[in-house]
């Protein structure tokens, strides 16, 4: 399953407080992440956000469609109301109030994938079997 890790550039000295921000996050009833017609596109399997100084880091690990996995995001309450309570905390704004600079934002701040290594989940395994 391919990973994409998203940067943002945070003030220093904060990282309390974006951690607060993350704390109470509102995950999206369906791993399911539809397209235009409501198929299927794609699949969110599992995020995790790290800090460090200056620099947070959201990692997702998903199948299909990258751009579905955006676009799907933009609109999820939960990311809308982390993305307005992270602005104060930001050392350069980002426009993620309409899906379209959401999704420019999300491009923009992706960390080149230098290499990517899993091995077979239980689930993997036994429908191979």
């Amino acid at each position: 399953m391919p990973f994409v890790a998203i940067t943002y550039d945070i003030k220093p000295g904060h990282e309390d407080e974006v951690a607060e921000v993350f704390s109470g996050f509102r995950r999206v009833r369906s791993p399911a992440v539809p397209d235009d017609e409501g198929r299927e596109a794609a699949k969110i399997l599992a995020t995790a956000v790290f800090i460090r100084d200056g620099l947070l880091v959201r990692f997702i690990e998903y199948e299909g469609d990258l751009d579905a996995v955006a676009r799907f995001m933009a609109v999820q309450p939960g990311v809308r109301e982390v993305e307005r309570r992270l602005a104060p905390y930001l050392n350069n704004p980002r426009d993620t109030g309409t899906v379209e600079g959401f999704v420019a934002t999300f491009k923009q701040s992706m960390l080149r994938s230098v290499t990517q290594i899993s091995v077979p989940r239980e689930a993997e395994v036994a429908t191979a079997s």
